[in-house]
């Protein structure tokens, strides 16, 4: 299951993603979060595996797609995914691609128990409809 939480910059969208994420790692939740720097160090339990982008060449959406492929074939007992700021994460500000991106990885996590939560800077009303459906 994707859930994007989206929104203009300033609007609460990144509390909203820490929020959820220290919820869930309360329980025996395997987590990753994903951004690109470190800005959500500080802000996040422990036991949250925080990833941050700009320490590996990635770039675009499908390379993410390919990470986070990577990150579940090592972790198989991952149950939640976040994504602070995707277009971001994937250098990639595309909204077609950010849409045939969100397509893909719902496909891959269909058949897992796995929820994916990403941020998305941006007005949800201009957006295309493969994005909306996700929010």
């Amino acid at each position: 299951m994707i859930k994007v939480i989206a929104g203009p910059k300033g609007t609460g969208k990144t509390a909203k993603l820490v929020d959820d994420i220290n919820e869930v790692a309360r329980t025996d939740s395997n987590v990753v979060c994903i951004e690109r720097g470190n800005r959500l160090d500080q802000l996040l339990k422990p036991n949250v595996r925080l990833v941050n982008m700009k320490e590996y060449p990635i770039k675009g959406f499908d390379q993410v797609l390919a990470f986070i492929c990577g990150i579940c074939s090592k972790d198989y007992d991952l149950t939640h995914i976040y994504i602070d700021a995707i277009c971001k994460v994937a250098d990639d500000y595309d909204l077609d691609n950010l849409g045939e991106f969100l397509g893909k990885l719902d496909a891959f996590l269909a058949d897992k128990p796995i929820t994916a939560m990403l941020l998305f800077s941006g007005d949800i009303n201009t957006s295309p409809d493969s994005i909306k459906k996700y929010v």
